[in-house]
């Protein structure tokens, strides 16, 4: 027991844990919704750049799906793998004009995302997960455990 905060330790890292999914959750599953209730907007608007209407498309489904397994805590590792490498892509990609401070701006926001994923990815989605509450969070994690060892 911390006796500063006097809860459980664990209880305080899974309430962290469960706030931190569902903020960063909320930023993609707010965009995903956003995009595809606008989506010939937004189609136009990235057709611009670039960008054809399928990958807008699989782009909205991606934020959708992997948004909601963080918040969930099913498959959440995944999910911010998945999404910490698209906010890597996207800085790199759309956010490399650094003359222009909104552009910097942006393209440290992408890469500070794509941190709060790995370090999500690494750890796990916690105890107050659909995974953790099916009683699977002890084995999953264990199986994740070996891959990263090296860093």
């Amino acid at each position: 027991m911390d006796s500063a905060l006097g809860i459980h330790k664990a209880t305080l890292e899974n309430v962290v844990l469960l706030a931190s999914r569902f903020l960063l959750a909320g930023l993609f599953v707010h965009e995903g919704v956003f995009l595809a209730l606008n989506f010939d907007a937004a189609s136009a608007t990235m057709s611009k750049i670039g960008v054809p209407a399928p990958a807008l498309a699989a782009t909205i489904g991606l934020q959708l799906v992997a948004g909601m397994a963080i918040a969930v805590g099913w498959h959440a590792r995944l999910g911010a793998a998945t999404l910490g490498f698209f906010c890597l892509a996207t800085a790199l990609l759309f956010h490399t004009n650094f003359a222009n401070r909104n552009e910097l701006l942006h393209f440290e926001k992408d890469l500070a995302i794509a941190g709060g994923m790995f370090i999500l990815m690494l750890h796990g989605a916690g105890a107050y997960s659909v995974r953790g509450l099916a009683g699977q969070g002890e084995e999953y994690e264990s199986n994740w455990r070996w891959r990263f060892r090296a860093f």
